[in-house]
């Protein structure tokens, strides 16, 4: 993770970013990111399989606490 303008920010995953917001309880700004796309770019960028980039990007990324600034991991919402 790096941090730039008060949040931190995935390193290599810009292009998955789709907003950002403040976190209530802190007042923390956060960026959001989607989480599909980032394991697209992991497939794509780092020719992963579907498994070893959903793997990756849970263990190493998705599920990294770097203090109140880390990223939020977006998955879109869909009716059962």
């Amino acid at each position: 993770f790096i941090i730039g303008d008060n949040m931190l920010k995935a390193d290599g995953f810009n292009e998955a970013i789709i907003g950002m917001c403040m976190d209530i309880a802190t007042g923390e700004e956060r960026l959001i990111y989607d989480a599909n796309k980032c394991i697209d770019m992991l497939i794509r960028d780092h020719e992963m399989s579907d498994e070893e980039a959903i793997e990756y990007f849970e263990f190493n990324v998705g599920g990294s606490y770097v203090g109140g600034s880390t990223p939020v991991w977006m998955y879109p919402y869909e009716e059962l």
